[in-house]
């Protein structure tokens, strides 16, 4: 038989009957190639129970009974099998009318019946029962319009290279529609019409089907699984719905932010540092603010600039420090923009201020800068900032500041003295730069986390250049308002300087519950949910519009498992790294101290230091790599 014989569409002769086929060169000589020509196997043999199609064999099955109810997604492990399938459904619409009378009369049968039962005292049938209930509450919403009846015919032709491979695959096909009290059968002695019915020309052959009404119906519909990528960018996991790829690139979509919700333990730090270290290989510059010291190593091995603020540091950063402007900007806008900056700065240091004390903090920040010979009209690259200490000079001179100059002399005389009052030498010229603050006291964190922000928004506004700024532990900026709304309006503006900030938490109730929380989430193109305490889910969910089975599936997520975001779509996510990213970005101590354990022995047992290797071919430095461990068994470590 000619594959042909199986489409509507064969050509037939004058008298009728099928063109016999030709040989290859008269198809070249005529230059005659039909579609069917080009997707046709060499020949085809039908079977009682499948249709041999040369390397392929075929196998068509249809349902024939449904449970009582059906649930939503009852059909999802089906379609998104590992497996090559193709699926039918035919959908015919009963007329309405023509139903109720044969509803009218099937009730008056089981009311006979029920009836007759306890004439006699039979016991009662909960079946009849049942039955009875069900055909009277369908008959209303079909008289009410609410419902329709539909002939529907569900097909599904499944493939195997040999027989016992397609068995294999009818065997996980039963086992997964039998347990929702769903059965199929084969089309036996009619796979040819099956096929036929399953091949996407609308040619129902078969002719099986089944009534359902329209709720039971729509839980088939396959509209619940889809791809999240786009053409380019970097992997963020698989699709838990499929096992597709979720690729993005941040910086082609409408902004370049992101946010990440998640407990503690969760995976937030392993999946940023993975999204760090594949960023970090499509030639993005990132900086890192690490409250917790988790981004040292990662800063080590792929060579970049570990920077360890805190009030014993070598390291410091001058607030007053000036961005420089670029041909686009007003020298003024700068310097007015960085003075409301440092009012901010200031409110947070003093624990508020009143508006006469605003207007004093406001004016004396003027007169500093003014005492440097720093105006509108000067070249801030060459000139020289002045200090906080100088700035307490300022303000020690002017009517009503004995507060502020008592309240901020703790700064620049006291025990919080060396973090602040000294000129920067942190140099940002790596590709990745890390911020940490662990060893900053709480009180000050936010202070901290406010001054590393400022300097490297004027460090970003710069040049020109594609960077991610990651904030991680971003509930410390979000607890002040100040913080808070310097932390927002970077984010808005970051996409004019090609910055895309990352802001992570394990604190939803601090993030969400501050008046900028809502605006962070709005602005970002992509959000990233993974396993939620029960204690935040509820706000998660609010905020996110999940669904209650989108809430449970955040509570019962593994590590590295949660929900991705892109605009309005979003799907299941989990994380996976390679052997390698893995050994790079753990954050497991255990794991953590049997590379370091390793390092040393290696280093003992050799004379010359470890070698030096890149991490990836586009990485942007190197340094020692870490340890050689044992091989893996898989190609693919999950989180």
């Amino acid at each position: 038989m000619a594959f042909s014989d199986l489409l509507p569409f064969k050509k037939k002769t004058a008298a009728g009957p099928d063109i016999l086929p030709v040989l290859p060169e008269e198809i070249y000589q005529t230059g005659v190639l039909d579609l069917q020509d080009v997707i046709a196997p060499h020949a085809l043999k039908v079977n009682s129970r499948e249709l041999d199609l040369g390397e392929k064999i075929a196998r068509t099955f249809f349902v024939i009974s449904y449970p009582r109810f059906l649930t939503t997604g009852w059909f999802a492990p089906i379609i998104n099998m590992d497996k090559v399938i193709d699926i039918s459904i035919f959908v015919h619409p009963m007329d309405t009318n023509e139903m109720l009378r044969k509803f009218q009369k099937k009730v008056a049968e089981v009311q006979s019946q029920i009836s007759t039962r306890e004439q006699k005292g039979m016991v009662r049938d909960p079946m009849l029962d049942t039955a009875y209930s069900d055909l009277e509450q369908l008959r209303d919403s079909l008289q009410q319009a609410q419902e329709r009846i539909f002939d529907v015919g569900l097909y599904l032709t499944i493939y195997g290279n040999t027989r016992e491979e397609i068995d294999k695959v009818e065997s996980d096909v039963r086992s997964i529609l039998e347990s929702r009290l769903v059965y199929i059968r084969p089309a036996l002695f009619q796979q040819e019409q099956g096929f036929r019915s399953v091949q996407p020309q609308c040619t129902h052959e078969l002719d099986e089907h089944t009534k359902l009404n329209s709720a039971p119906l729509s839980s088939i519909f396959p509209f619940i699984s889809f791809d999240l990528t786009s053409d380019r960018g970097i992997l963020y996991g698989i699709n838990r719905h499929n096992s597709s790829l979720i690729l993005f690139d941040r910086f082609s979509l409408e902004n370049y932010n992101s946010v990440t919700f998640a407990k503690s333990g969760a995976g937030k730090s392993y999946t940023t540092k993975l999204e760090i270290l594949r960023s970090l290989m499509f030639d993005t510059e990132v900086i890192v603010i690490d409250p917790e010291r988790e981004y040292e190593y990662l800063a080590e091995t792929v060579g970049g600039r570990y920077f360890n603020i805190s009030l014993s540091s070598e390291h410091h950063i001058n607030p007053f420090d000036l961005a420089i402007p670029r041909e686009d900007e007003n020298p003024s806008d700068v310097l007015r923009n960085n003075i409301i900056t440092l009012v901010g700065l200031f409110r947070i240091m003093l624990g508020g201020l009143t508006p006469e004390e605003d207007a004093v903090i406001d004016k004396a920040i003027t007169e500093t800068y003014a005492l440097k010979d720093i105006t509108s009209d000067t070249n801030f690259a060459q000139v020289e900032p002045p200090l906080l200490s100088d700035f307490e000079l300022v303000l020690s001179g002017m009517e009503g500041s004995e507060s502020l100059v008592q309240r901020l002399s703790k700064y620049t005389k006291g025990t919080w003295s060396g973090f602040m009052n000294r000129p920067t030498n942190v140099d940002m010229n790596k590709k990745l730069v890390v911020f940490s603050v662990r060893d900053m006291e709480d009180d000050l964190k936010p202070v901290a986390m406010y001054i590393i922000t400022h300097h490297i928004w004027n460090q970003v506004r710069k040049e020109l250049r594609k960077r991610l700024l990651v904030i991680d532990e971003a509930w410390w900026m979000m607890r002040s308002e100040d913080t808070a709304s310097f932390l927002f309006s970077i984010a808005k503006r970051g996409r004019k300087y090609y910055l895309g900030i990352s802001t992570i938490t394990q604190d939803v109730s601090d993030f969400l519950n501050s008046p900028y929380g809502i605006p962070m989430i709005t602005n970002s193109s992509i959000q990233l949910l993974l396993r939620q305490s029960p204690t935040s889910v509820d706000l998660v969910q609010s905020t996110f519009k999940l669904s209650d089975e989108e809430k449970y599936l955040l509570l019962e997520s593994d590590v590295g498992e949660g929900i991705f975001f892109a605009g309005l779509k979003h799907v299941a996510l989990k994380v996976i790294a390679s052997y390698t990213e893995d050994q790079i970005i753990t954050s497991d101590p255990s794991q953590i101290l049997a590379i370091k354990k390793a390092k040393q022995d290696l280093e003992k047992s050799s004379d010359v230091p470890a070698p030096v290797r890149p991490i990836a071919p586009h990485a942007p430095g190197t340094d020692t790599a870490p340890a050689p461990q044992a091989p893996s068994s898989n190609a693919l470590r999950e989180v």
